[in-house]
């Protein structure tokens, strides 16, 4: 077989790890001598966040959603409150190729929602308190809207 022009032969290939840190994120030994933290002091300053100008007011009173303040408990109701919008074909369950819609699933997810609410009264911070009543009050809703248009 002829050889293409402008082709060079090679040896082996040689891959070359050319990262400063370990898996585990310490500095490897062979840049210990080169490498120096920075000093904190040289470092430039902070830019002042910017200005947003004001959003006008919206005409409708809006409630917003409450945000989710991260915590187990939040997370554990966050995970119940999306099961009920798929239960009715709100959301699209990623394990099924098509919207369902069961009623019966999404009533029952309620259910021990409110069930956890009722349990937890007093227990709660106000963050996780706001963020689980805003959230069962807009599932309701929702619920009676979709089964009153079924």
């Amino acid at each position: 077989m002829p050889e293409e022009k402008g082709k060079k032969e090679t040896g082996p290939l040689k891959v070359t790890d050319k990262r400063i840190f370990t898996s585990e994120g310490d500095l490897k030994d062979e840049f210990k001598e080169t490498v120096k933290p920075a000093d904190p002091s040289s470092a430039p300053p902070p830019k002042p966040p910017e200005e947003k100008p004001p959003t006008p007011e919206p005409q409708q009173n809006v409630r917003e959603k409450a945000e989710n303040p991260g915590t187990p408990f939040t997370r554990f109701i966050e995970s119940l409150i999306l099961n009920a919008y798929m239960s009715m074909g709100m959301l699209r369950n990623p394990y099924q190729p098509e919207m369902t819609v069961d009623l019966a699933a999404a009533r029952e997810m309620i259910d021990i929602i409110v069930l956890l609410e009722e349990k937890t009264k007093g227990n709660l911070s106000p963050e996780e308190s706001d963020f689980l009543t805003t959230h069962l009050s807009d599932l309701k809703l929702a619920f009676v809207q979709r089964s009153k248009a079924l």
